[in-house]
């Protein structure tokens, strides 16, 4: 497939947007799997190595960098470790992808309804289709997104056995708002990442396809995704450190494999105490393995979208007189 984000508005029904938007979520997921719990660890790490006089007796394990987080994990917790999460993440992805792009095309086919001279430019349309689709997918998918973090922040000491024993946990003892911390970091950050996301998408996979010895066989899709993902990824960064900081928060927050994580009760209170703490650093931790995430889950998200929807689209071409 070789159609642009715009055209893909335009392509398939609603029920193939939903199952390519599902398939793409999944793949995606059991590729970056192991990344992802990385990249947890070291958001919920307060401290680093380079600073021996605040990581004595923290009764928990400091990890350095990205390479050193998995040797220490596969060290401690073994192959499994690195899958911590991967069922309600798993869920998590599959219901993402068909929400968000479901809410792509449903938004962008009402913003194409503006009569003149009201309308708006395609950038504009594609921001704006992008952030809201983020910001339904994100709502909807939350609680899931909150018991991954829980599992692949806790350690050999198990907070819960499992998905079940969590869910009844967390209704207990922190009642449905239990589900939704951090909910407000999550939808500020998403809602500038996804507009991000898809107008620089929708701007770079054109250029990449004029290319098309040098990316060959699709790969201008995957191409674009990953360089327009790099780009929103930076930009909000810290509002996902700050999203996985609160989603930890509760009373189980001190057996978590980081037993130190402070306390917070609020976005901008979360932002200002860890900047005032641990600096730029702090807000940055794991950027780097999130840049190592966030490349390959967009572009085999993408690339793997639009493959589907183009086999879907020609078995219904090849069926059509049936």
């Amino acid at each position: 497939m070789s159609a642009s984000v715009a055209q893909l508005k335009h392509e398939g029904s609603q029920r193939q947007v939903v199952v390519a938007g599902a398939v793409a979520g999944l793949v995606s997921r059991f590729v970056i799997a192991p990344l992802d719990v990385i990249k947890i660890r070291l958001q919920l790490q307060i401290h680093s190595l380079s600073e021996p006089s605040s990581y004595r007796n923290l009764n928990g394990p400091v990890y350095k960098g990205t390479l050193g987080t998995l040797k220490r994990i596969l060290h401690e917790e073994g192959l499994t470790g690195l899958w911590k999460g991967n069922i309600p993440a798993e869920l998590l992805y599959l219901t993402y992808g068909s929400v968000q792009f479901s809410a792509y095309t449903s938004i962008s086919h009402l913003l194409e309804t503006i009569p003149p001279p009201y309308e708006l430019p395609s950038s504009a349309a594609s921001f704006i289709s992008g952030a809201a689709a983020g910001a339904a997918a994100t709502t909807v998918t939350y609680p899931l997104d909150l018991l991954r973090t829980r599992f692949a922040a806790q350690g050999n000491d198990r907070v819960y056995t499992s998905i079940l024993a969590s869910v009844r946990s967390i209704a207990q003892h922190e009642g449905p708002t239990g589900f939704f911390r951090g909910l407000g970091a999550g939808v500020s950050q998403i809602v500038p990442y996804m507009g991000l996301f898809f107008a620089s998408y929708e701007q770079l996979k054109p250029i990449m396809a004029n290319y098309p010895l040098l990316l060959p066989h699709g790969s201008s899709d995957a191409v674009a995704g990953i360089v327009a993902s790099v780009l929103s990824k930076t930009a909000v960064y810290p509002l996902d450190t700050t999203r996985k900081r609160l989603q930890v928060q509760g009373p189980h927050r001190a057996r978590y494999v980081h037993r130190n994580i402070p306390t917070y009760t609020g976005v901008l209170m979360t932002l200002n105490h860890i900047w005032k703490h641990e600096g730029r650093r702090g807000m940055y931790r794991g950027l780097t393995v999130s840049l190592l995430k966030a490349a390959p889950a967009s572009a085999v998200t993408m690339w793997t979208y639009e493959q589907v929807m183009g086999l879907m689209l020609a078995y219904d071409e090849e069926h059509k007189g049936d």
